[in-house]
């Protein structure tokens, strides 16, 4: 069975602009770099081969079309989510750490 190029997609969401948008793509070497980028910034990861494959069509630096609002949110807030979690078992971590 063949294997599949990798592909990878970077999404940013800013409030004040209000959608979020493509910030990075590449295929390849050029996924390989994205992913490793994100994972050196603590960046969650989310795997959605459909999703991306659409997102991957899309400009960097465009907001994203509504058709893809839902998708998105829902990535967006699992990343929310997980952000909050580690915050919080940080948090506790210090806490538990203090004498």
């Amino acid at each position: 069975m063949e294997e599949k190029e990798k592909i990878a997609v970077a999404l940013s969401y800013d409030p004040e602009k209000g959608v979020p948008q493509v910030v990075a793509k590449g295929k390849g070497s050029l996924a390989e770099l994205i992913l490793k980028i994100a994972k050196e910034h603590g960046i969650p990861i989310k795997e959605d081969h459909k999703l991306v494959q659409q997102l991957y069509k899309l400009e960097v630096q465009k907001p994203i079309p509504p058709e893809l609002y839902k998708a998105v949110a829902i990535v967006l807030a699992w990343a929310f989510k997980l952000n909050d979690r580690l915050r919080e078992k940080l948090s506790q971590n210090l806490k538990d750490k203090k004498p």
